[in-house]
């Protein structure tokens, strides 16, 4: 999942605590406002990251969530729970619940289009049109888009740095380093990741907003790199198409398949 640019310039939605760092000191943009950890950075691989989460990161929770129920799997009366608009009823484990129900009984296709309507659903009409004619596929716009990532993707998939990538020869710091993903932390399963994040949010940033964005998940430290202005390859000759399932986390792996069967359906 993902929080959109275009959706988020409209928003009055300040990051808690942010610290940016100028070009003139040659250090990346960071962010680090809701992490609940001694060090400042997220906890060691095996280990789970505390977050402190603030109103807004809430709000953005609920709203993903509320958009994604109508399209999970009901759960059990004994837990379900009624949850109204302004108690903040979902955090980050309930909407990775909702995500995790969304993807029951539904193809990997199924899922990425399930996916695509949410996030259509979130934007007012015109709003893919308007995008293009904001941010036509420069460099400027590849890196103004990085900027906004690092603090208005915190709630979704915690710290994250600019860093300088390169897109067709030229260098530009249009990439984004995400130094270990909440949303796969959380979830524990590759299916997930690359079904119901990675893919519909290249496809939709390439093929809606005509912005092109690679994801490219490390499933061995569950970071990510995000880099805008660069074409993403297809399903077949992306590597995460080969993944494997984390075999000791996931709650619906299968650990004699060699491939996820998320990303095989």
């Amino acid at each position: 999942m993902v929080v959109l640019s275009f959706q988020v310039v409209q928003l009055i939605s300040p990051p808690q605590s942010l610290s940016l760092r100028g070009p003139r000191t040659g250090d990346v943009n960071r962010i680090r406002c809701g992490l609940a950890e001694p060090s400042g950075e997220p906890a060691p691989l095996g280990q789970k990251t505390r977050y402190n989460d603030g109103i807004f990161d809430k709000v953005f929770m609920t709203l993903f969530a509320r958009k994604m129920e109508r399209f999970a799997e009901p759960v059990g009366k004994a837990k379900e729970k009624k949850k109204g608009w302004w108690d903040w009823g979902y955090d980050y484990e309930s909407f990775v619940d909702v995500s995790k129900r969304v993807m029951q009984r539904r193809s990997r296709i199924q899922q990425q289009q399930v996916v695509r309507e949410v996030l259509l659903s979130m934007l007012p009409p015109g709003a893919p049109a308007q995008f293009r004619k904001l941010f036509p596929p420069t460099k400027w716009a590849a890196e103004f888009n990085a900027a906004l990532t690092v603090p208005f993707f915190f709630w979704l998939v915690g710290p994250a740095e600019v860093m300088e990538v390169e897109v067709n020869g030229v260098k530009q710091k249009s990439g984004v380093r995400i130094k270990k993903c909440r949303y796969l932390e959380n979830s524990g399963c590759v299916g997930m990741c690359v079904n119901m994040c990675k893919i519909p949010t290249q496809d939709f940033f390439t093929n809606e907003f005509g912005l092109p964005l690679t994801m490219n998940p490390n499933f061995e430290d569950m970071s990510c790199d995000m880099v805008y202005g660069q074409v993403p390859p297809t399903f077949e000759e992306d590597p995460v198409s080969k993944q494997p399932c984390y075999a000791d986390i996931c709650s619906v792996a299968n650990p004699s398949s060699s491939v996820c069967p998320k990303l095989q359906a």
